[in-house]
């Protein structure tokens, strides 16, 4: 593959699970069964939730336990409704076609995931209605194929309503397409037995950790633009248990990463003090 392909596969990865186990995932309710009902109905999921609670580990698990080929797209402002599709490239022997990752999942089967939909252009969203709908086609304009979806096509889609404003939202005309499914954290009990399975840390630590992350969601909420997330959590779990110091743990996994402000990054390494008190 050449430079220019390369360039089209930016920030897409493709992950082949059918021969794999699926990796950890702790259902919070029934979503396990919903996803499993919406693929064998042909119909397309909306993931809702905060960063950081799972969403992604979801698609792997469920992908690897229905044996299908994922293909993730990480959504960003650049992202074009050809990256997905597919475009002509030219080489030494001429023009020729490759598609994208939407194209391959539609024509050979799997999932497609899109990762923060609403960080993508408009005409991104557009091109997923006819694929959304009983129709489950793509037209491909610029070869003037209509793709039936294979069988064994499923289009996901995620993004976090708490990190939306009126030039990022998604419209209720494609919202209303999918089956949604809404994702929080977990309880804390939960939270803690996925940080120390993630990271084989000790449970009491694993536990002071999630004392940690429920002391800054509830005082940061105002203030930060993320709250902290299970994944930083594990993050910070992992370095623990590798031998750094709780504190410094916690600073470089976790408070550093949710802010540049120096007197909020102040405020929150002053919570990590007290809950981990000597």
């Amino acid at each position: 593959m050449n430079d220019v392909s390369n360039t089209i596969l930016k920030n897409i990865s493709t992950t082949t699970n059918a021969l794999t186990s699926p990796p950890a995932y702790f259902a919070n309710e029934n979503e396990v069964s919903l996803f499993e009902q919406a693929y064998h109905n042909h119909l397309p999921v909306l993931i809702k939730g905060p960063t950081g609670c799972g969403k992604t580990r979801f698609v792997e698990h469920m992908a690897a336990r229905l044996g299908l080929t994922t293909y993730t797209v990480s959504c960003h402002d650049d992202l074009s409704a050809a990256d997905l599709i597919g475009r002509h490239l030219i080489n030494h022997a001429g023009t020729y076609w490759v598609d994208g990752p939407l194209t391959q999942a539609v024509r050979h089967g799997g999932i497609c995931y899109l990762d923060e939909i609403v960080e993508a252009r408009k005409d991104t969203t557009v091109i997923l209605h006819a694929l959304s709908d009983n129709r489950r086609i793509l037209p491909i304009d610029r070869t003037g194929e209509i793709l039936a979806a294979h069988p064994q096509f499923m289009l996901v889609i995620s993004y976090n309503p708490g990190y939306q404003h009126l030039l990022k939202g998604l419209k209720p005309s494609t919202r209303q397409r999918f089956v949604a499914l809404t994702f929080n954290f977990p309880s804390p009990a939960r939270e803690a037995e996925i940080v120390q399975t993630e990271s084989g840390i000790s449970a009491d630590m694993a536990k002071q950790l999630v004392t940690l992350a429920q002391a800054l969601r509830n005082t940061a909420n105002h203030d930060l633009e993320e709250i902290p997330g299970t994944r930083l959590l594990v993050n910070a779990a992992r370095l623990i248990q590798s031998g750094c110091e709780p504190r410094r743990a916690c600073q470089a996994a976790i408070t550093e990463c949710l802010s540049d402000e120096p007197e909020l990054v102040d405020a929150l390494a002053n919570i990590v003090t007290a809950v981990f008190a000597d």
